[in-house]
């Protein structure tokens, strides 16, 4: 008889970790490592990077969840490496080579081309990507060997840069972004333009949101937090980022108890006094210091939109 794993117990962590991804992982391998090591009650990440890709894997524990849509939305920030004179199939090295070219651009006419690809442009996603095409994942469509016809949609460039071209082959940029945009689409792109081909060969994601490098933890560190520590969540202390990290890009709202207490309730609050300031759209509350709720703001009044748990002050 096949023996049962015994459970493990499963722990209340509360908070933002920024993992630098390894490149042969998915972000969902990754986070799989974590459960194992910490075994979080709820736990997600904000933002899929490819296997080949490296780098910045917001990951958000318990409360932490309900503020992912946030980091979701930030801009994010990409170095990457392009190999010229092939074009495969994924846009990466994961692929087959489909076209090829002998030319080789030169450092001017790389950096002429670069404001065609900066702003609100379009942009056709590579067939290989997540995007749903009548349900199914265009990737899954693709290894099946059917045409996947892949619609352009508006994305915004904040900003691209040649940052070294290591040789005639090679040619390094950093970009930074707005959500939907493919790095591999924009090398694939540049290829054509500049009259040659070209594919991803290292990609690097820097910055997402509000987490950047210098928050980074790698799995090899918070493996061996967590075989020193009594408990994950004594492991995980000194990585852990606050949930309001997530929310820098709305206004803070301080409020008192009795607001606070109305708050958690699911109860819209009115701020009074000559001083209230009037608001709209988002907001998130804040009580001597913990996080309330987000809320919305319409003139004086605060409705919740979701209401957090942790650090609530007791009765």
């Amino acid at each position: 008889m096949k023996r049962q794993q015994k459970k493990h117990p499963k722990f209340d962590i509360d908070g933002w970790l920024v993992l630098d991804k390894p490149v042969g992982l998915t972000s969902n391998d990754a986070l799989s490592r974590l459960k194992r090591l910490f075994h979080p009650k709820k736990v997600g990440h904000a933002g899929t990077l490819d296997p080949a890709a490296s780098g910045c894997l917001p990951v958000a524990f318990g409360e932490a969840t309900k503020t992912v849509p946030y980091v979701m939305d930030g801009r994010k920030v990409y170095r990457f490496t392009v190999r010229w004179g092939e074009e495969t199939d994924t846009d990466d090295t994961e692929g087959s080579v489909i076209e090829t070219s002998d030319m080789r651009p030169d450092t001017n006419e790389i950096r002429e081309i670069l404001p065609e690809f900066t702003g609100t442009i379009e942009q056709v996603p590579p067939k290989f990507s997540a995007i749903k095409i009548a349900g199914e994942r265009a990737y899954d469509l693709a290894r099946e060997g059917q045409e996947v016809e892949m619609q352009p949609r508006e994305i915004e460039v904040h900003r691209l840069d040649l940052v070294d071209m290591p040789d005639s082959d090679t040619a390094v940029f950093e970009t930074e972004c707005g959500k939907g945009t493919y790095v591999r689409a924009l090398a694939r792109d540049m290829g054509r333009r500049l009259g040659t081909r070209g594919h991803v060969v290292e990609l690097r994601r820097l910055l997402v949101g509000p987490f950047g490098e210098d928050d980074m933890v790698t799995l090899e560190e918070l493996a061996e937090a967590a075989e020193e520590a009594e408990t994950p969540v004594e492991a995980l202390e000194a990585e852990l980022l606050g949930l309001e990290t997530a929310l820098e890009a709305l206004l803070e709202v301080p409020v008192n108890r009795n607001d606070e207490a109305r708050l958690r309730r699911g109860q819209g609050i009115i701020l009074r006094g000559r001083d209230a300031p009037i608001l709209g759209g988002e907001v998130y509350v804040t009580c001597q210091g913990r996080l309330v709720a987000i809320c919305t703001a319409e003139g004086g009044e605060l409705k919740p939109r979701r209401v957090f748990t942790v650090g609530a002050a007791e009765a």
